[in-house]
């Protein structure tokens, strides 16, 4: 891959204009652009996830921003064989049909534009009771947490923020540590570098890189 070192901020501008330019193929036909960010926690996908939000609104884009993590599985799931199970984070924490029936069904053409921002409170292992959110037509719907690619979901454009192994183990919290042979099969069974539009290598978050936008 070829990088260039570039600021988020400057990484968001970028993006925001690509998704505003109605030459490419993110553009859009009148109905909502869905942007995914992509990255294990310790990435903070949320940090670029709000820098283009906060640029979008900028341009009059109005915004809705989806934590995966608001789609989280009750404990009971999450939990069933075992706290630190691999298998398990990797294909049962996050509730995909959720996301697909709240998100991104509504953002389909012809959708309602009526999307639940959020589904479970991991904190509580409750439901949050979120009120819908009217997201309008011509808006951008962006989707940021882990292992959202290789799910099918429809990205109008992908991002995927890269850690080495090296700075994935340092950046990973102790507690979450097991986590982190599931990134590893993660990056050798989905190749989500392959599969983004978009790639940012961030193992120095204050010095990141990019691929910049593919196609382009």
């Amino acid at each position: 891959m070829q990088w260039e070192a570039i600021t988020w901020q400057r990484m968001a501008e970028r993006l925001a204009g690509h998704l505003g330019d109605p030459g490419n193929a993110a553009a859009g036909q009148g109905g909502w652009q869905r942007v995914g960010v992509d990255g294990a926690p310790a990435a903070g996908t949320g940090v670029l996830a709000g820098r283009l939000a906060e640029a979008l609104r900028l341009r009059g884009r109005p915004v809705l921003v989806v934590p995966a993590d608001g789609f989280l599985r009750p404990a009971s799931l999450r939990f069933e064989f075992g706290r630190e199970d691999v298998d398990t984070y990797l294909g049962g924490w996050y509730d995909t049909a959720a996301l697909w029936r709240e998100v991104f069904g509504p953002t389909d053409p012809g959708g309602s534009g009526r999307v639940l921002p959020d589904l479970w409170d991991p904190v509580t292992d409750r439901a949050t009771r979120s009120p819908y959110v009217e997201l309008p037509a011509g808006g951008v719907l962006l989707v940021h947490g882990p292992l959202l690619l290789g799910q099918w979901f429809p990205f109008d454009l992908s991002v995927h923020i890269r850690l080495s192994a090296g700075a994935l183990v340092r950046r990973t919290e102790e507690a979450a540590g097991w986590t982190v042979p599931a990134f590893a099969r993660y990056e050798a069974e989905v190749d989500p570098g392959a599969v983004a539009d978009v790639v940012v290598r961030a193992d120095d978050p204050r010095h990141p890189a990019w691929t910049g936008i593919r196609g382009r």
